[in-house]
């Protein structure tokens, strides 16, 4: 057994709060100059030259990537051999997500009632989800989650008999139907089967790797480009201004299911994929 201070949590949490919110990742730096030397509108390339220049002033003067530094969604891989100490892990989480945003002059964007909507001031509570794992060692995922684009996702609990063309055409018009809300160019999350709950966790869960790698599972690398090769072909384009490059990747994630479900959740990820990872 290996005993683990939440206060090495917190301030984990804190820092790749306010990282993650200034520097994005090499994949997705790359990812936009390899669509801006194929896109075919001008415009389009335009703002994808524009958005590596955004990301490489992020990162030089510290300011945030976007001006909706999102919901933290915190995922921790929880060794079963980790004995916590010094408090809760749920109150450690947030309190890293409070003092990195506090820190940072990061937005606060957290409301405390869906409803009555009165501003939490700090950007508490945290989405956490947490899997007890094999080993010692506790994994923490943060994910700056933008509302914008978090309002394009959608779940729908498909009939097996829809099968994979009925997964595509979900899929394609859930994005169609979004336009140019979530500010495209974007990346795609589908989770497929489980249930009502997983379907949508594991789309989110799937935007967390890096772009293009693909599925380990030919079958799903498959239908991950071909996701990709039809959403690109509805002209949307970077911004909603029209072009060939709506999506940067498509994220495919699955689950086992009951024989009579096929739920599938889509996810949708603006073009600032803001995303970070550590181990303690």
């Amino acid at each position: 057994m290996r005993e683990v201070d939440v206060s090495l949590i917190t301030d984990a949490v804190k820092r790749m709060s306010m990282e993650a919110n200034t520097r994005l990742g090499e994949d997705v730096i790359a990812t936009y100059a390899a669509c801006a030397m194929r896109e075919e509108s001008e415009t389009g390339r335009s703002i994808l030259e524009q958005l590596q220049r955004n990301a490489e002033i992020s990162g030089e003067t510290g300011l945030p990537l976007c001006q909706d530094t999102g919901v933290a969604v915190v995922f921790v891989e929880l060794g079963q051999d980790v004995h916590l100490t010094g408090g809760a892990l749920r109150e450690a989480v947030n309190e890293g997500v409070r003092q990195g945003y506090r820190e940072g002059y990061l937005r606060k964007s957290i409301v405390e009632d869906p409803l009555r909507r009165k501003n939490t001031g700090d950007n508490t509570p945290a989405v956490l989800h947490v899997e007890l794992v094999p080993g010692d060692k506790v994994k923490i995922t943060i994910a700056t989650k933008g509302g914008g684009s978090e309002n394009m996702s959608g779940i729908k609990m498909l009939k097996p008999a829809d099968g994979v063309d009925g997964v595509k055409d979900f899929v394609i018009e859930r994005v169609r139907e979004a336009g140019p809300n979530p500010c495209p160019p974007t990346i795609v999350g589908v989770g497929i089967g489980g249930t009502f709950e997983v379907a949508a966790i594991l789309s989110k869960k799937a935007l967390l790797r890096p772009l293009g790698e693909r599925h380990p599972d030919p079958y799903y690398a498959a239908l991950e480009e071909d996701l990709l090769e039809k959403i690109n072909r509805l002209g949307i384009g970077p911004m909603g201004l029209g072009g060939s490059t709506t999506s940067l990747d498509v994220k495919v994630e699955v689950h086992p299911c009951h024989i009579a479900s096929l739920p599938v959740a889509v996810n949708i990820q603006c073009h600032s994929t803001r995303h970070l990872e550590t181990e303690i």
